[in-house]
């Protein structure tokens, strides 16, 4: 139960991000493309993961499959690609905790910063003290934030009394640019099956454990995104003060101001696990690159009593809270387009393992040969790319978004090329 909390809060937490879908997709794209896009986007994901994972269930996960796969570095592209998305990543859930508290607090928007920074900081305390605490507060958090949307989708159904049908289903209103932001917004909600792979030798059993938790996370994710949604459109809340006051206004429309406040602390909860649950996951990462000598030494400190990457986890801690006042909107952009990159070389990984170890034993093994799989990884690259496309036909913002998320991609080449030349050769192998 706990592995399976941490995971749906590394993944998910809950459709809290999911309000500004309606603006981009309309009511009667909405739906669909919820549907279509994590079957397109997480399916191949969580299959490769499950693999490489029964395959090689160590500390560091994608960032050792891809090395051993492809050699040093790549996996240290992966590593790297991966921390700075990360640091994005995280950067969305303060100021998330901080939009969900203004319903109870308003003035409280005035001191932003200083919330958020409580907010990084005790989580960062809560992640030194390691993976049992997390799981345990995941399991809390996660009640927290499952219990007020059982009970608004609830009473949707029962205090209404027009239609719920679904709209007809419909892409052909949607511009391209609306398309592809709708897009990073689904995917950026269903985004981070291979970070929970990080810990696996801190997991016991890790490969039925994993195995079992993936597929309960990833179906109570769609399930709770589906109704909410469906909710939100027989409701006739306007898309405009969806996106603007969040969920906490359709728990207000449906039930009232208590609904609203408790849909308000749900997305409290729900920025907590997610932001928790993430940080433990990357905060694994730099620690085996330093073992690898492909980071600075220090980030392979552990606490002496808790046996955790602290050095690691208060660095992601100081980045993070220099990140936190860019737009939801571009974050979202750079977010999903740097852990796309990362993901593909997962995918890159898991065909050239099938072709140079295929004896080695996989306890679970995705049922096609190499041509189905290069097929079927075709998919979620299509999605990327279509999401990609659109964002630069989109806002400035989101075209600056998307410049910035590939200037980051290409800082891993320029970085590898640093360090060799600073004569570290003895641990850069291709």
């Amino acid at each position: 139960m706990q592995l399976v909390a941490v995971i749906f809060f590394t993944v998910s937490g809950g459709p809290y991000g999911l309000e500004p879908l309606l603006t981009f997709a309309g009511q009667h794209g909405a739906i669909l493309l919820l549907l279509i896009t994590p079957v397109l986007w997480d399916v191949p994901a969580i299959f490769t993961v499950l693999e490489l994972n029964s395959m090689m269930p160590v500390t560091g996960g994608y960032y050792k499959w891809v090395k051993h796969a492809l050699g040093t570095r790549w996996g240290f592209y992966e590593g790297w690609w991966t921390w700075l998305y990360t640091f994005v990543d995280l950067a969305i859930y303060p100021v998330l905790f901080v939009t969900y508290i203004g319903f109870f607090f308003p003035e409280l928007a005035e001191h932003k910063l200083l919330i958020c920074l409580v907010f990084i900081w005790a989580s960062a305390g809560l992640n030194v003290l390691g993976i049992v605490p997390v799981g345990k507060t995941a399991v809390i958090l996660g009640g927290l934030v499952l219990t007020p949307l059982v009970i608004l989708i609830a009473l949707a159904f029962v205090h209404h009394n027009g239609s719920v049908a679904l709209p007809a289903p419909s892409l052909s209103h949607i511009s391209f640019p609306s398309f592809g932001m709708a897009l990073y917004t689904i995917m950026w909600n269903c985004l981070g099956w291979d970070n929970t792979t990080t810990y696996a030798e801190e997991v016991e059993k890790p490969i039925r454990s994993y195995l079992t938790a993936a597929f309960s996370a990833f179906a109570l994710t769609i399930v709770v995104y589906f109704f909410i949604i469906w909710v939100t459109l027989f409701s006739g809340i306007d898309a405009a003060t969806l996106r603007d006051n969040l969920f906490p206004a359709l728990g207000v429309l449906i039930g009232g101001h208590w609904l609203g406040a408790l849909i308000a602390l749900g997305g409290m909860a729900s920025c907590l696990g997610i932001y928790a649950s993430v940080l433990l996951s990357v905060s694994r990462v730099p620690m085996v690159m330093a073992e690898d000598k492909l980071l600075p030494a220090k980030l392979n400190r552990k606490h002496k009593k808790f046996n955790t990457p602290y050095v690691s986890i208060f660095i992601c801690s100081l980045v993070v809270s220099a990140m936190v006042n860019w737009d939801l909107e571009s974050l979202f952009v750079i977010d999903v387009t740097v852990y796309g990159a990362g993901l593909s070389l997962e995918y890159i990984s898991l065909i050239r393992m099938r072709i140079k170890e295929p004896d080695t034993p996989r306890p679970f093994k995705i049922p096609f040969g190499v041509p189905g799989l290069c097929v079927g990884l075709i998919l979620p690259v299509v999605v990327y790319f279509t999401a990609l496309g659109g964002a630069f036909s989109s806002t400035n913002g989101a075209i600056w978004a998307a410049v910035f998320a590939i200037a980051i991609l290409m800082s891993a080449e320029g970085l590898w090329q640093i360090m060799r030349w600073r004569g570290e050769r003895s641990a850069f192998g291709d």
